[in-house]
C-alpha cells in the first residue's frame, strides 16, 4: 500500500477538469483568460490542472447558507476591475 504522500498528484486536461467541476471546458478557458479560475500548469503548450488545485478553487465558494457573508469568493469568468482601477473610473 502506498503512503498518501507518495501517491502522485493526478492531472486533468481542460475538458476533463471542466467535467470534474461540473463546468464546460470553455468556462475554464475563460477563467484562465481573466485570472479568476483555478491554478493550472502548461506543459509543452498543453494546459493541465492538478486535482488538488481544482478542489481548493471550488472550496473557495463553500457556503453555509444563502446569506453567508463570505459569498461570492469564486468570481465569475469575466473581466473584473481591480480596486486600484475602480478608484479612477
Amino acid at each position: 500500500m502506498l503512503e498518501a504522500s507518495r501517491v502522485p498528484n493526478r492531472y486533468l486536461r481542460t475538458a476533463e477538469a471542466g467535467r470534474y467541476l461540473g463546468l464546460s471546458g470553455r468556462t475554464l478557458e475563460k477563467h484562465r483568460t481573466y485570472g479568476t479560475g483555478p491554478r493550472y500548469r502548461k506543459i509543452g503548450g498543453r494546459v493541465i490542472y492538478a486535482l488538488s488545485d481544482l478542489e481548493a478553487w471550488a472550496d473557495q465558494g463553500a457556503q453555509v447558507s444563502t446569506t453567508d457573508p463570505g459569498a461570492g469568493r469564486v468570481r465569475p469568468a469575466r473581466p473584473h476591475q481591480t480596486e486600484e482601477h475602480a478608484q479612477f473610473a
